[in-house]
């Protein structure tokens, strides 16, 4: 089972056997425990840091408030690392996808409570907001941490990373942007570094994996697998600028 923001998150399928721009379902429900608070925060906040359903691209600047580097973190779980990185960073900003509305209501409860102001969500499918809503190069940075590993053979397919949702999500972060995933499943790990290396627009920033950086702090289930020597696997790519995807190409 692998470690995540505190709870298991929903998972969020791959898209392999089906394109991007297909009319897909990306993500499988799961059934958790909804207490009080989280449904209470859930009714009473989500209006205010939520994002209302549209059509077209999200306009950044309208829904904080402010022009800041944006941020997207998909399948954040409870919410916990997702707050402590917000609060943290109070110059950028972040925009949380989750459909697990535990998930939903326990990230908004962290958000009045810390006073965040660079917290939004949305609650829906992460295929479709990327292909709806959210504009080419418009990303300063995206986290995925931890996503289901779908460790029986005949269930990679429902892996998030594979090449055509990385391809896709890639020519949504701006020249000069990152894409920081991580893992506590080494078969999976292995095989995000090979999708994310394969792809022409993406440039591994480490030799292989990379050093957990400081500012994505630890879970309490990734505490517990180092204590009991389960390995964490953290890869940081970069969006190539104009400049080094005309020298790739030549």
């Amino acid at each position: 089972m692998s470690m995540s923001n505190e709870q298991p998150a929903p998972t969020i399928e791959s898209i392999q056997d089906k394109p991007i721009h297909g009319h897909i379902r990306s993500f499988v429900m799961r059934r958790g425990h909804l207490s009080d608070a989280q449904r209470q925060a859930h009714e009473r906040l989500l209006p205010r840091f939520g994002v209302p359903p549209a059509e077209g691209p999200i306009d950044f600047g309208a829904l904080f408030g402010r022009r800041a580097p944006v941020v997207l973190e998909i399948g954040f779980g409870m919410g916990h690392t997702t707050a402590a990185i917000a609060a943290a960073h109070p110059a950028t900003d972040f925009l949380g996808i989750e459909v697990y509305t535990p998930g939903v209501g326990s990230l908004l409860r962290h958000v009045e409570d810390d006073a965040l102001t660079n917290v939004r969500i949305i609650q829906t499918d992460a295929v479709e907001v990327l292909k709806q809503r959210i504009a080419q190069a418009s990303l300063a940075g995206v986290h995925i941490y931890f996503p289901d590993p779908w460790p029986k053979l005949r269930h990679h397919k429902r892996r998030l990373i594979q090449p055509p949702f990385i391809a896709h999500l890639a020519t949504r972060i701006s020249p000069g942007g990152y894409l920081h995933c991580a893992t506590d499943w080494e078969p999976y790990a292995q095989q995000m570094l090979e999708v994310l290396s394969a792809e022409p627009l993406l440039v591994n920033q480490a030799d292989g994996f990379a050093p957990r950086p400081e500012w994505r702090p630890l879970t309490k289930f990734e505490q517990r697998g180092l204590r009991l020597g389960h390995g964490v696997f953290d890869l940081m790519f970069r969006r190539r600028t104009a400049d080094e995807s005309d020298q790739a190409a030549g």
